[in-house]
């Protein structure tokens, strides 16, 4: 069904700017991408985010204090995990996250089924419940990232596809969007069935990143504050609702009797046919007693 409700192609960037095909006055010259400088975010939605993000860091202190301790304790140091991410095409930061995964000197691309075995018990628990991004409140306060945007992407990929990113980091990124409600649990399907670094790479180029991309552009293109705070809320009530579906689903199938088998009734017991009276050896004593 969403599939259906988007486009067939994203538009060139000389479509969507109404520039020619050429980029300029020779016939031959390839499209020019124009690497725009960071576009500023409104007022509104920078109030926004430090005032939700500093409230979030307050209210949740204790729980990421608690996280932290576990990790040291179960895990060891590092507790955080400083990833490279891409702001725009050609700035980073630094996206941080409570560590989920062993160390390794060999760590490169997205997490998919090739990296299953380095992922701690805590990391599993934690990457259920989403717990390991409470550190990118952090990210939002500074202004690296946004509650709503395109999830920033490694620098790999935006070199891979500068074309495309171009485009799509005009926006802030964000710690969920359009693109991240509507795609991530394919996306972590997809992924979790790679079974080599190799195969992951290829599946998250081919398959996630166009239509990721895809969405992204239409949230960049119909992007408001009202539409933000919607997906906003469709994030926190998505993980919370599907919490509630499992353990009020858990509770039914608990509470339910057990259906009871009622046996089907015998079949009658028909007495068998009494032999012909010309059948040899037949004798009285053979017909069957009356009634």
């Amino acid at each position: 069904m969403l599939e259906s409700s988007l486009p067939e192609r994203i538009p060139e960037d000389h479509e969507r700017h109404g520039a020619s095909p050429a980029g300029g006055t020779h016939g031959h010259d390839p499209p020019l991408v124009l690497l725009r400088p960071d576009r500023p975010v409104p007022l509104r939605q920078r109030a926004l985010d430090v005032v939700a993000s500093a409230g979030l860091l307050l209210v949740l202190a204790p729980l990421m204090g608690l996280i932290a301790l576990i990790i040291a304790v179960r895990d060891g140091a590092p507790v955080f995990y400083v990833s490279e991410r891409m702001k725009t095409p050609r700035q980073s930061f630094g996206m941080v996250k409570f560590r989920t995964m062993a160390l390794t000197s060999r760590d490169w691309g997205v997490t998919g089924g090739d990296k299953d075995t380095r992922i701690t018990p805590t990391g599993a628990f934690l990457r259920r419940h989403r717990l390991d991004e409470l550190p990118q409140l952090l990210n939002i306060l500074r202004g690296d990232m946004s509650f709503v945007g395109p999830r920033p992407p490694l620098r790999r990929y935006v070199e891979m596809f500068p074309d495309l990113y171009a485009r799509v980091l005009e926006s802030r990124p964000g710690a969920t969007g359009l693109a991240t409600l509507t795609y991530q649990a394919f996306e972590e399907r997809l992924l979790a069935s790679c079974t080599s670094a190799e195969e992951t790479e290829t599946v998250y180029t081919t398959r996630c990143v166009p239509r990721k991309a895809r969405l992204d552009l239409i949230h960049q293109e119909n992007r408001s504050l009202c539409f933000d705070l919607k997906l906003i809320l469709a994030t926190v009530y998505g993980r919370v609702s599907v919490g509630a579906r499992r353990r009020r689903s858990a509770r039914v199938s608990t509470a339910l009797p057990t259906p009871r088998v009622v046996p089907s009734p015998e079949a009658p017991t028909v007495p068998p046919p009494a032999p012909p009276r010309d059948a040899p050896g037949w004798s009285a004593r053979s017909e069957p007693e009356p009634g």
